[in-house]
């Protein structure tokens, strides 16, 4: 194919044109000639991917009604308080059931905090939280209760609802007896003043900025001795079947005048396991502060006013007892003391201060804080909790939950010494299956792994997300990567199928992926983009990678149940690319309207930068991700018309970007004459290695381009730094990435002292870096780099193993897979190394090692690899070895 050329990028109908769209690159493509309409092939899809509810997952409660406090309007961040009396003549031998309520609730039985829910969900599609309250409940008074957040405003957790709480219990008594507890009038409710109804917005994307007054506050109001007072009312059914989620009742939502479509509604039962929670209670008090303030703290929490109080380091309180400190502050002044962890984690904060009535302290959290730094950690998204004393003792815990490694107590109106103590916080913790395996003598990589493990701690719970700090949102691309990890760490099924069948729920109309759903981001950025008000809107190159981790998940776990809702929403997005392609060579990067092209945040200098990497990324998904999926659901055909078009526009990315000369992608090839010098970016190398691109296997430049990494190449940020190195594992240079390990990774400043992976290289103190993020590839490379597992069939039926250890002095190391886990040990110097393979008791395995390895092994006939030779692994046994060069 001859070289294809570009439009002059700076042609003043191209620069009009991406002007009106409000769009700050001036990028020029073929394919923003194209008809602004195009009636192109017949779509693969079916018209409406929305309408098919599985009957498998429904879940109905009735007679359960959906209640709230009686109210023709409830105002955002609304929290309802629910008791129930329950009087048992024996103790149930089992009592199960569903508990929901829209937004958040907190569970008590007996006083006892029993749950705290949901998981994040569609609304449409809401999950239903199992009880088992068999050991909690007693013979005699049974007291349970409910405190219902309701949101009303978006969050990252949370993109629309309807207020409302619905709750089945099935009691069943040694006779067989059985009875039904329901929500209905016999509850009754109490709006719950103590959360001031109507409080503002934490920030974008976290809606609840909890003030809490325990003067207020019923206490006792769990005792079985309680009397509740004119204050409590009887339940209102808000006329919703039971059936469907809250968004489908009857009442009016006075926010968004939304309302759900019961046809196409389902209440669900949830598909991935309760979290636990552990009691973190090691903190250290590290920094005291005396603060003066100049102008009303209020102001300042609610608006940051600018030189609103000054600030003094004061000597730390000397403990009364362990964990215990008392102070004293004065008129105008407050004290912050400032507590440290010993790694970032996920959780609630809780302490117990004792303290004269109207006491106030503001609870603020942090991930990166240095000492010596901001007086008031009050500076990442306004990341503060308030809570009013009532006089004694109080023990207060966040209502949601916070991603920190730093506690602040800011205390202030106090008239009387204040006692302080119990301060910590419960982690949140998905139950995994399987612990991980994964040893080094090498005391840097280890520190990585450890890293890499406890950031999957904090990004994976009931969603897979980014940053828990910021978003607590699911995206693909960057973030899917995370599911290799989960997989082969611990076994985590589930818990991928769910983050890959929610993700994909948040289909548009228009047939792209609002890609961080289910979430309130991309709903708000669509009329933001529509008015060019913000460079942000759906990703569609995370949608690109969200067909790849359906894939994924398909490979790994040979099931296709978990996608049959999943993979028709695949083929609309498919169709939806195939509208932008039309009659162009190329899927653009600009000009898209609501949609964007992100690809990545440090790799490219300007927009039309990604199209090479897009369009790689786009062909390699029709051809090895969405093909092999069609022909597993039975439509070849359709497997036949995905393969063309990803082999048309691989054809095209030739065309346009690969340099002869130098034998790699040029990511600016087209506009060469303009820019003058080449540039290169790590995902378009890795992928063409990764994907067999490079015209006649010519892969080595890419390579060499990855290992040296000039300045002409761009680095992706840490959470896509992982193509780079899948690209030099694809390409026999190991010894590259388990040096990136020990230095660039080893280095990070998270990892020495959050023990987690940040977002970005080199995260800041005090400011709105994020510590724990998800660029988990020095563990996932593990398993697909250093041991080299692949699967060569769905679910691990056959696979390929191709250890690549490099100069590591010892490993152990263990994947888990559908058909067992397989395990690997090595110790000894490069060139004279003991090696051992544990095979799982099922599949069919080949080794692959360099043919420069003398080992006593038959080995298989030739497999069209060069310089590899290539050995059996017997299901079920143990294969040791040595490994010595020739």
């Amino acid at each position: 194919m001859n070289k294809k050329e570009h439009p002059n990028p700076n042609s003043r109908r191209n620069f009009l044109k991406q002007s009106t769209l409000g769009t700050s690159f001036l990028v020029v493509n073929p394919l923003t000639e194209k008809p602004a309409a195009h009636a192109g092939p017949a779509p693969l899809a079916p018209q409406d991917t929305q309408a098919a509810p599985l009957e498998d997952r429904a879940l109905d409660l009735a007679p359960a009604k959906w209640v709230w406090y009686p109210a023709k309007r409830v105002l955002q961040n609304t929290v309802v308080l629910f008791r129930r009396r329950l009087y048992l003549n024996e103790k149930p031998v089992s009592a199960s059931g569903w508990i929901l309520g829209d937004s958040r609730y907190r569970l008590f039985v007996n006083k006892q905090r029993q749950q705290w829910g949901p998981a994040p969900s569609d609304p449409r599609w809401a999950e239903a939280d199992p009880l088992d309250l068999t050991e909690q409940l007693q013979e005699g008074v049974n007291i349970l209760g409910a405190e219902v957040l309701y949101y009303g405003q978006g969050d990252g957790t949370w993109p629309i609802g309807k207020a409302g709480f619905i709750f089945h219990l099935t009691l069943t008594f040694a006779n067989g007896r059985q009875e039904v507890v329901v929500s209905d009038d016999k509850w009754q409710t109490h709006l719950a003043r103590s959360w001031p109804p109507g409080q503002y917005k934490r920030w974008f994307l976290r809606a609840f900025q909890e003030s809490f007054d325990a003067r207020q506050y019923p206490h006792g109001w769990l005792e079985a001795a309680y009397q509740p007072d004119a204050n409590w009312l009887p339940a209102m059914d808000l006329q919703g079947p039971a059936d469907k989620p809250a968004i489908c009742t009857a009442g009016r939502d006075y926010l968004f005048e939304s309302s759900g479509d019961r046809n196409i509604s389902q209440l669900r039962k949830r598909s991935v396991p309760m979290l636990r929670d552990e009691i973190v209670q090691s903190v250290t008090l590290r920094e005291a502060f005396k603060i003066n303030w100049r102008r009303p703290p209020e102001e300042y929490f609610e608006s940051e006013t600018p030189q609103a109080f000054s600030a003094t380091q004061a000597t730390l309180p000397p403990e009364m007892q362990a964990g215990a400190w008392q102070v004293q502050t004065v008129a105008n002044n407050a004290l912050a003391l400032t507590f440290e962890l010993p790694e970032q984690i996920v959780g609630w904060p809780f302490f117990s201060i004792t303290a004269p009535e109207s006491t106030i302290v503001e609870l603020m959290v942090h991930e990166g804080h240095k000492i010596g730094g901001a007086a008031l950690l009050n500076t990442r998204f306004h990341s503060w909790t308030r809570f009013t004393c009532k006089a004694g003792q109080n023990t207060f815990e966040t209502l949601d939950f916070e991603s920190l490694r730093w506690i602040q107590l800011h205390i202030r109106n106090a008239a009387g010494p204040v006692t302080i103590s119990n301060i910590g916080v419960r982690r949140r913790m998905y139950p995994w299956p399987l612990q991980p395996e994964c040893k080094t003598s090498d005391p840097v990589i280890q520190r990585v792994w450890d890293a890499a493990l406890n950031t999957l701690y904090n990004c994976a719970q009931d969603t897979i997300v980014d940053c828990m700090g910021r978003e607590r949102q699911q995206y693909s691309g960057d973030i899917g990567h995370v599911i290799h990890a989960v997989h082969y760490a611990f076994g985590a099924k589930k818990q991928i199928a769910r983050y890959v069948d929610t993700y994909s729920q948040g289909i548009t109309s228009a047939g792209y992926f609002l890609d961080s759903w289910p979430a309130y981001d991309r709903l708000a950025r669509i009329p933001e983009r529509e008015l060019q008000l913000t460079p942000w809107g759906p990703l569609l190159d995370h949608g690109i990678g969200h067909t790849f981790d359906a894939f994924h998940y398909y490979n790994y776990t040979a099931d296709l149940d978990a996608l049959r809702e999943v993979y028709p929403r695949l083929l609309r997005f498919f169709d939806y690319l195939r509208t932008l392609k039309a009659d162009q060579d190329l899927l653009p990067v600009d000009n898209l309207g609501v949609p964007v092209v992100w690809m990545d945040t440090t790799a490219y200098a300007q927009q039309h930068h990604k199209m090479c990497a897009f369009n790689i990324y786009a062909a390699a998904m029709m051809q090895y991700a969405l093909a092999p999926l069609c022909e597993a659901f039975g439509e070849p055909d359709k497997a036949a018309t995905v393969r063309a078009l990803g082999a048309r526009i691989q054809e095209a990315v030739v065309g346009y970007f690969w340099d002869r000369q130098s034998q790699a992608f040029v990511i600016n090839q087209p506009w060469l004459a303009q820019e003058r010098s080449p540039q290169y970016c790590d995902r378009s190398l890795a992928m063409a290695i990764m994907y067999n691109m490079c015209p006649g296997n010519q892969r080595a430049s890419a390579v060499e381009l990855l290992a040296t990494m000039p300045s002409s190449v761009g680095l992706s940020y840490p959470a896509n730094a992982g193509w780079r190195l899948w690209g030099l594992a694809a390409g026999g240079r190991m010894d590259v990435v388990i040096n990136e390990l020990r230095t660039r990774w080893g280095t990070m400043r998270s990892v020495a002292e959050n023990n987690t992976l940040s977002e970005t290289w080199e995260p800041g103190y005090d400011d709105r870096s994020q510590w724990s993020h998800a660029p988990v590839s020095p563990l996932y490379l593990l398993y697909m780099g250093i041991m080299g597992l692949q699967p060569t069939s769905p679910g691990f039926e056959t696979y390929t193993l191709r250890p690549q250890l490099g100069d590591l002095p010892q490993l152990s190391a263990g994947a888990h897979t559908r058909i067992g886990t397989l395990r690997m040990f090595t110790e000894g110097p490069k060139g004279n190394r003991r090696f051992v393979i544990e095979v799982p008791p099922q599949g069919e395995g080949i080794l692959a090692l360099p043919a420069r390895e003398v080992v006593q092994l038959t080995p298989l006939p030739p497999q069209g690899a060069a310089g590899l030779q290539h050995f059996a692994l017997p299901a079920g046994e143990r294969i040791e070895m040595i490994l010595r060069h020739t």
